[in-house]
């Protein structure tokens, strides 16, 4: 058993495939129209043949609730593994990324958490060296 996709709800979904992509690096991996909606998936350029994160619409009001819930009490939806945490932080902070958490040291770790601009927040880390 494997994981090969997690999903993460988001409020627009062209605004979310162009952050992923444009801003935090990801690829495009489908774009398939389903109905009202797309199946949208985007993969690490690093590992295309990885784990694939679904940016799903947040359609549904049970969805919508827990992801402005999470983002009301400051809970990152999902993390994303980074080699250097300052260096990741310096870049998106140039691409105009918001960040509610600024890089810190978490036991042996560290992180830092930004918003995605589609409802979410993210937290990247490093993992110890």
């Amino acid at each position: 058993m494997k994981i090969a996709l997690n999903s993460i709800m988001v409020d627009d979904q062209s605004k979310a495939l162009a952050f992923y992509t444009d801003v935090l690096g990801f690829v495009k991996q489908h774009d398939i129209p389903v109905g009202e909606y797309r199946w949208i998936t985007v993969v690490s350029p690093d590992a295309p043949e990885g784990a694939a994160l679904s940016l799903e619409p947040n359609a549904n009001p049970a969805g919508k609730t827990f992801q402005e819930a999470l983002f009301a009490q400051k809970i990152p939806a999902t993390a994303f593994e980074v080699p250097d945490v300052d260096a990741e932080f310096r870049r998106l902070k140039a691409h105009g990324v918001v960040f509610t958490r600024e890089p810190m040291q978490a036991g042996p770790v560290k992180i830092a958490v930004f918003a995605d601009t589609c409802g979410n927040l993210i937290q990247i880390y490093q993992p110890p060296r």
